[in-house]
C-alpha cells in the first residue's frame, strides 16, 4: 500500500513542481511544432520537404499527443483555403460566429473529418503507408491513451493533469485562436480576400501560427514573418533543421522590390500581380488617409460635425466599397461620403480599377500590361497627390 501511495504522490521520476510544468511546457511546444512544421506548412501547403525521420518522428508525436490523422488534417486546411469565409469553409467565425469557433473548433473539425468528399478530395498527397492504415489512422485513441499511461508513471496522480493539458493544448490555440481569433482579431499586413489577422507579431507560443494574415497571403510560404519587426519560431526550427539537412524550404514569400525610374512593363505587371495583396493594403491606407485630410478639410472650414463624422465612420470601410458582405447600413453610409466628396469616390473607383487587372484571368499578359499602364497614367494625371504618389510607388515594382 505504501508503495501504491507513494507512486501515485512522485511517479517514477520524482520531479518537483517546476519539472512538471517544464515538461508539460516542453512536450506541449513539439506538439505545436508539429502541427506547424509537419502537418501544416509541409503537408497541406508544399512550402518544404522533410526528412523522412523528422516527417516520422512528428506523425508519432501527434498520434501520441492529439491522435490526429494527418490525412484529415490536411484535407480540412485545403477545405478552409479552397472556401474561404464562404459557406463550406470547415471553420470560419465568418460563418459559425466566434463563439463557436473559439470554443468549439476541435468539434468542428471532427464533425468535418467524417466527410468523405472532403477527405477524398482535398487529403490528396498525404502518408498511406502501413503504419498510417494499421496504427495511426486505425488506433487514434490509443496513442492519446498510452500517452496517459506516459504520464502517470512518470509522475504519478498529477501525471492526469499533464495529460488534460496536453489534450487541449491543440483544441485551444490551433482550433480556437488560429482559427477563430486569427479570422476576427488582429492586425492585416495584406488585403487577402478573407478575413484572416496577424494576431500578435512574435509567433513563439503557436509556433509561428499567430503570423495568420501573413500566411493566407502567401499561402505556400515556409515562412510566416514577412515584416522585419516579426518572429516566427518556427521559420527558425525550419531553418535549424535545413542547416542539418533534415528539411528542405521550397517557397517563401516573395521580397517587395522597387526600381525607381523605370517603364511600366510585363516586369511591372508581374510584381503587382506578385504583391497584389500588399499593394492593396497599402491603398487601403490611401484611403484611410485621404478620409483623414477631408476631416481635417471639413474641421478648418467649420462645417457641418455631422459631416466629417459620418466621414469618420465610413474611413474604415471605404476599402470594403465592393464586400457584398457589408450590412445596408455600412452600405449606406459609404454611398452618401461618396456622393458627398469627389476625391474619395475617384479614389474607390481606382481601387476598383487596379484590382480588375489581376481579376480578370482571361485577358492576356499584353492587354493586362495596357490596361496598368492607362491605370498609372490616369492616377498621375488626378490632382489627387496621395493617388499621385501611390501610381509612382506602383510604377516602381520590379520582380
Amino acid at each position: 500500500m505504501d508503495f501504491v501511495l507513494s507512486f501515485l504522490s512522485d511517479g517514477l521520476l520524482g520531479a518537483s513542481w517546476w519539472q512538471i510544468v517544464a515538461f508539460t511546457l516542453v512536450v506541449t511546444h513539439i506538439t505545436i511544432l508539429g502541427v506547424t512544421i509537419y502537418l501544416h506548412r509541409s503537408q497541406a501547403h508544399r512550402g518544404l520537404d522533410l526528412h523522412p525521420a523528422i516527417a516520422h518522428f512528428f506523425r508519432f508525436w501527434l498520434w501520441l499527443t492529439t491522435g490526429m490523422v494527418t490525412k484529415e488534417w490536411v484535407a480540412i486546411h485545403r477545405k478552409h483555403h479552397a472556401r474561404c469565409e464562404r459557406e463550406g469553409d470547415p471553420h470560419s467565425p465568418m460563418v459559425y460566429g466566434i463563439g463557436k469557433v473559439f470554443f468549439q473548433g476541435a468539434e468542428l473539425y471532427r464533425d468535418e473529418a467524417t466527410n468523405r468528399e472532403t477527405l477524398d478530395k482535398f487529403g490528396h498527397g498525404t502518408p498511406d503507408d502501413w503504419v498510417e492504415r494499421n496504427v495511426y489512422s486505425r488506433f487514434g485513441w490509443q496513442g492519446v491513451g498510452l500517452m496517459m499511461v506516459i504520464d502517470v508513471a512518470l509522475f504519478g496522480a498529477i501525471g492526469l493533469t499533464v495529460w488534460a493539458v496536453q489534450m487541449i493544448w491543440i483544441p485551444f490555440w490551433a482550433a480556437g485562436v488560429v482559427n477563430g481569433i486569427g479570422h476576427f482579431w488582429g492586425y492585416r499586413n495584406y488585403a487577402s480576400p478573407d478575413a484572416s489577422r496577424n494576431v500578435f507579431p512574435w509567433g513563439i507560443v503557436i509556433g509561428g501560427e499567430e503570423l495568420h494574415n501573413n500566411h493566407h497571403a502567401y499561402a505556400s510560404s515556409a515562412r510566416f514573418s514577412t515584416k522585419w519587426y516579426e518572429f516566427d519560431i518556427g521559420w527558425g526550427y525550419i531553418r535549424a533543421l535545413e542547416i542539418l539537412r533534415l528539411a528542405k524550404v521550397k517557397k517563401v514569400a516573395p521580397k517587395v522590390r522597387l526600381a525607381h525610374g523605370k517603364p511600366v512593363d510585363l516586369e511591372t505587371l508581374q510584381a503587382v500581380i506578385t504583391h497584389r495583396y500588399e499593394i492593396m493594403a497599402r491603398y487601403a491606407d490611401l484611403l484611410k488617409h485621404a478620409c483623414r485630410d477631408e476631416i481635417a478639410r471639413l474641421k478648418a472650414a467649420k462645417e457641418s460635425h455631422l459631416q466629417w463624422k459620418l466621414l469618420r465612420r465610413a474611413k474604415a470601410l471605404l476599402h470594403r466599397a465592393d464586400d457584398e458582405s457589408l450590412p445596408d447600413s455600412h452600405r449606406s453610409a459609404i454611398n452618401t461620403v461618396l456622393a458627398d466628396h469627389r476625391s474619395l469616390a475617384i479614389l474607390v473607383e481606382m481601387r476598383r480599377e487596379l484590382a480588375a487587372i489581376w481579376e480578370r484571368s482571361s485577358a492576356s499578359s499584353e492587354q493586362l500590361l495596357r490596361d496598368l499602364q492607362d491605370w498609372c497614367n490616369r492616377a498621375q494625371q488626378s490632382g489627387i497627390a496621395r493617388l499621385e504618389e501611390f501610381s509612382a510607388r506602383l510604377r516602381s515594382y520590379a520582380t
